[in-house]
């Protein structure tokens, strides 16, 4: 619906124009079956409708996703990544108002770089200002958007958690998780550089002396580059003290937010801290021993024993470039199908990276089985699975 089509124009004398003119509890019922962003666009109509609008929006807390997957850059002529055009159609039909995006996207096709456990072998740059710039402009202001590259993707297809998720190790693809306001959950960015890291930052940021803090994801760019290691570790630390669960990897770079406090090619980290008694999480690692499809399953199931809700409950995949098709002997999709196996309506999405940062943390009432050492956080040639649930 555009923003100039026109509305249809009822008989004022109509039994129809009085229920909907006055009756708030009809027309309620029937603008839960709109769109959000043609919700937005009807509210204008009246005070009622903008009430019933704002009332409707309260209740449409359900997470969603979008994804994508196209061609390869080398047989792509777009100039437009292919998840930012998915999303120009998605965003017509979703339920919920973003107030926090997470968007994965594959470095190769977004940031013309590619970083292979096997190569380091630098590309053009072919569309990369421009989607970014193009994903910002599609959700609202004051929409908070991480945007991640990496070597490689996991989706699951727009939509549908039922749907099979996929491991994308080259090619283009990308997704993007729309988190709405939700009562029980706060979701904050954070980012930090060598330049504004302190206990102070950290403490402002929630991921310390924060009682409320359940589920931290972050992401570390440019962890290679001389003072890294420490870095990554001065960020750790304090969050190996918490109880909360810690997931996330190394990745090429961040794209949105803009980074105006460190210089180009500076380390950082990005991350989303999600507090509040709704939030619930957990995770198991899949070390270098687990090498077949059995072992892969009988290490996901574990994360059975969170019980946690399969409803607004995402599957995140943090992997290796390492693992994948080559680990498992030419067999595609192992891991991802294990998922799907074990939480058949979860969505899994998720990122190849360069290491991986997490550990087996799985807390229900009386059963505990958690990792609190720093060093147990952070991996290489491993897999994090992790359950993220929101109310």
């Amino acid at each position: 619906m555009s923003e100039n089509e026109d509305i249809p124009v009822l008989d004022q004398d109509s039994k129809a124009a009085y229920v909907l003119s006055n009756v708030a509890e009809v027309v309620e019922r029937i603008l839960t079956f709109i769109p959000t962003k043609s919700l937005l666009r009807i509210a204008s109509v009246c005070r009622l409708w903008r009430n019933c609008a704002r009332r409707v929006l309260r209740t449409q807390q359900q997470l969603t996703w979008a994804s994508a997957s196209g061609p390869s850059s080398g047989s792509s002529s777009s100039d437009v990544h292919v998840l930012c055009d998915a999303l120009v159609e998605e965003v017509e039909k979703v339920f919920l108002l973003p107030k926090t995006v997470l968007a994965m996207v594959d470095s190769e096709t977004f940031n013309g770089q590619a970083f292979h456990y096997l190569q380091n072998k630098a590309k053009r740059n072919r569309h990369s200002f421009d989607s970014a710039e193009n994903l910002n402009r599609l959700f609202p202001k004051g929409c908070d958007i991480v945007g991640i590259t990496t070597p490689g993707i996991v989706l699951t297809p727009s939509g549908c958690c039922s749907g099979a998720p996929r491991e994308f190790q080259e090619g283009e693809a990308g997704f993007a998780v729309m988190f709405p306001n939700t009562e029980g959950v706060h979701i904050k960015p954070f980012h930090f550089c060598k330049r504004t890291i302190s206990p102070s930052a950290l403490k402002e940021a929630g991921l310390v002396d924060n009682p409320e803090l359940r589920v931290v994801l972050l992401f570390v760019y440019e962890a290679f580059k001389s003072g890294g290691a420490n870095f990554l570790t001065q960020v750790l630390e304090p969050l190996a003290k918490s109880k909360a669960l810690i997931a996330g990897g190394l990745v090429d770079a961040v794209f949105s937010p803009s980074r105006h406090c460190c210089s180009p090619g500076a380390y950082g980290v990005f991350g989303l801290a999600l507090s509040g008694p709704k939030v619930q999480g957990a995770s198991v690692l899949l070390d270098q021993d687990v090498s077949n499809a059995t072992a892969a399953e009988a290490a996901i199931r574990r994360l059975k024993a969170a019980k946690i809700p399969e409803k607004n409950t995402l599957g995140f995949m943090f992997a290796c470039v390492g693992r994948g098709l080559n680990y498992y002997n030419n067999q595609r999709n192992v891991e991802a199908d294990a998922f799907h196996k074990v939480f058949p309506n979860t969505p899994l999405l998720g990122l190849f990276g360069n290491g991986e940062i997490g550990c087996d943390r799985i807390i229900k009432d009386d059963y505990t089985l958690c990792d609190t050492d720093t060093d147990s956080l952070q991996h290489e040639y491993t897999t994090v699975m992790t359950l993220v649930h929101l109310g």
